[in-house]
């Protein structure tokens, strides 16, 4: 049966539905509201006014307490909202379940933050001007949260935009990703059975681009919040309102660089994992490997054997590896990448077409050349190119050759070949023996160049929307 989605907001509907279908078989799931110009600016408006009234701010007590519970919640209904977000988003089952267990724990470190948080003392009494004066900080939350989602983690990504917001005590307006939406509001809803008030985390589907582009230029919004592509997100931070701070995650074109003395047989597993989980649709998703020239050939072999043996197909099955790409058109672009990559000189080592009409089968390619598509841009889909290297600099060179830097890896027995690829390599992250995508939700979490703005992460999210207020207090007994 199709499901409702109705707005949860301050705001009045407006005339047209998003219809939400299932990216494995079409299916419709669910028909959610939507708001025109005017009731976007309606729930902006109604956070405004909560932000504006001091004294209707939530007191640090109640958040622990709202996110505290709402873990509770979450976790009682672990089963159900990952039924709900395979079908709307395509993510196999166990990896679903994964992403459930993440969300849950992202809630309760949201509410450690606000037991961790806090201000500091700034050095006073040291010379003249400052003899007599004691100066402390304290944090106050930065405004209204103004949250654009993606659909890829329909679950934790909502955790890592609205739970720091409602932990640093900031009314948010979250509109989830259109193909994804009906997670988010079964998780604001919890939210709310947990006692947060409903005005303090409006839920909104815009009726159009335009609609959510108009919204961010709202001077009301204190922080914009965005995960999505490059291009839209630079776009809309232009947008922004004079003094209005942002956030922006976008994607990379993970590299990896094998070293001479690597072990062969723990990278293979853990790059197919990085490359080909979630249909390659991860923003730091392995992409490319260097190699050094004589192993190039066979680790592209080994992926592409490793690719072959995963289960491709219906993302509610517990033996699915690979679930759908989210659109019947990602898999034609998808496609087209990968044939154009093959015509200019890659060899297709693995995979290479579409499984039905919404799978792609996890594809390997052996150096594809610097211009193609594969090697330029992220390609969102499970697609690994391999690049045989004179040596390691050349790796690193080559690897660094894009305007896009995220995290990266680097495989190697010695400390010091790890270290100099550390170093060398132009990445906010990397791992040593591990793939891209690892990544726990303590840890900063930042796209640097075209890659994203400022720093996730749920402690750093949370920093990012306090500001630091100052007390200076002058007094003769000091």
């Amino acid at each position: 049966m199709t499901a409702h989605y109705s707005l949860m907001a301050d705001a009045r509907p407006g005339d047209n539905a998003l219809h939400v279908y299932s990216p494995f078989d079409g299916t419709l799931l669910a028909e959610v509201d939507t708001v025109d110009e005017q009731g976007g600016r309606q729930a902006l408006a109604r956070a405004h006014e909560l932000y504006a009234s001091r004294q209707l701010w939530l007191d640090p007590s109640q958040r622990l307490e709202i996110l505290t519970t709402a873990a509770t919640r979450l976790a009682e209904q672990a089963d159900r909202l990952a039924d709900i977000a395979l079908k709307e988003g395509g993510k196999p089952l166990v990896d679903t379940r994964v992403e459930l267990a993440r969300a849950v724990d992202g809630l309760r470190l949201c509410a450690q933050c606000i037991r961790t948080g806090h201000g500091e003392e700034i050095p006073m009494g040291i010379n003249p001007a400052s003899r007599g004066r004691l100066a402390l900080t304290h944090h106050e939350p930065i405004g209204v949260v103004l949250a654009y989602s993606a659909f890829n983690h329909p679950i934790n990504l909502i955790v890592h935009q609205v739970g720091p917001a409602i932990a640093a005590g900031c009314p948010v307006v979250v509109k989830p990703a259109s193909e994804t939406p009906m997670s988010c509001y079964e998780l604001v809803r919890i939210l709310q059975e947990a006692g947060l008030p409903p005005e303090w985390c409006q839920v909104i589907s815009t009726a159009s681009h335009e609609v959510s582009e108009a919204l961010v230029s709202d001077p009301r919004v204190g922080f914009f919040s965005f995960i999505g592509s490059a291009g839209v997100g630079w776009r809309l931070r232009s947008q922004l309102a004079p003094g209005a701070r942002c956030a922006l995650e976008h994607g990379g074109i993970a590299p990896v660089l094998i070293a001479e003395d690597a072990d062969i047989d723990a990278a293979i597993p853990l790059l197919a994992k990085g490359g080909f989980y979630h249909a390659g649709q991860v923003c730091i998703s392995v992409q490319r490997v260097y190699c050094p020239a004589a192993i190039a050939e066979r680790v592209a072999v080994r992926l592409a054997e490793a690719g072959a043996a995963m289960v491709v197909g219906d993302p509610a099955l517990e033996t699915t590896d690979v679930g759908p790409l989210i659109r019947q058109r990602e898999v034609e672009r998808i496609d087209g990448a990968v044939k154009a990559a093959v015509a200019s000189g890659a060899r297709l080592m693995g995979g290479g077409e579409p499984i039905g009409e919404r799978c792609y089968a996890p594809t390997v390619l052996l150096n594809p050349p610097a211009d193609a598509e594969v090697t330029c841009h992220e390609i969102f889909g499970p697609v690994i190119s391999v690049y045989a290297c004179a040596d390691l600099d050349e790796a690193i060179a080559r690897a660094n050759a894009t305007d896009f830097s995220f995290q990266a890896a680097v495989f190697s027995r010695d400390i010091d070949t790890a270290l100099h690829a550390y170093r060398q390599l132009n990445a906010s992250a990397v791992m040593v023996n591990d793939q891209t995508a690892f990544r726990v939700d303590w840890m900063p979490f930042a796209g640097l160049r075209h890659s994203g703005h400022g720093v996730g992460g749920i402690p750093h999210t949370y920093a990012e929307m306090q500001i630091k207020k100052m007390l200076v207090i002058n007094s003769p007994s000091l």
